[in-house]
């Protein structure tokens, strides 16, 4: 978090949604879009200042987009219980209602997040502007991940670490194998990148600045 973030209080189908807004810092100019990201599991201790979530949130910013963290139902002052990724589902679904009902988008996610996002992703792909998509860490031993469609995947970042102890890569590549989908290792990181921040802020800077280039030549 830094001095420009703003907090937020959205309406969520369980009630209040608390949200952070990390402005676009690209002198003055306009944000592009708005960056969704998706928070770690709820029951271990996973929420929108989660460090890695905040990376995310950094390399948005970096590149020209407003980043939006929230925390799902149940976790600090967002209400209701946690479900599973269903009700979860549905407050991805409501933040991006009210802090970014047209216009491109981003959605990220980290770990648990990766399982709502792609929920989400697979009901408003057809619908909205999805300028790029980035999963880290994706939970792919623990829920039913869904593919990223595949008109999507030429925006698509999934990375992971090689040594990953609470997801596993062999499922992760698995997942990644059914749908052909490139999957970036970073070697001898672990599920929540300690030492790897900086690394993984690159990766993503990387990637949404090719994707935005990618579509100003198209």
């Amino acid at each position: 978090m830094n001095a420009q973030t703003e907090h937020l209080t959205l309406e969520g189908a369980a009630g209040a949604i608390e949200a952070l807004k990390d402005p676009a810092g690209l002198d003055g100019q306009p944000p592009l879009g708005a960056a969704i990201i998706a928070h770690p599991h709820p029951l271990f201790a996973g929420t929108m200042n989660n460090k890695v979530v905040q990376t995310l949130a950094r390399a948005a910013v970096a590149t020209g987009w407003d980043a939006y963290r929230f925390n799902f139902r149940g976790v600090g002052q967002s209400a209701g219980e946690h479900d599973h990724g269903i009700g979860e589902s549905e407050d991805l679904l409501k933040v991006i209602e009210q802090v970014a009902p047209q216009g491109p988008l981003i959605l990220a996610g980290f770990s648990f997040g990766t399982y709502v996002t792609s929920r989400v992703l697979a009901q408003l792909h057809a619908q909205r502007d999805i300028r790029a998509v980035v999963f880290v860490g994706t939970a792919a031993s623990r829920f039913k991940v869904e593919p990223i469609p595949q008109e999507l995947h030429s925006r698509s970042l999934a990375v992971h670490g090689e040594l990953d102890d609470t997801v596993p890569l062999a499922p992760v590549m698995d997942w990644a194998r059914e749908q052909s989908l490139p999957l970036t290792v970073i070697p001898g990181g672990e599920h929540f990148f300690h030492g790897r921040q900086v690394q993984l802020k690159e990766l993503v800077v990387r990637h949404i600045a090719g994707v935005q280039a990618a579509a100003a030549l198209a």
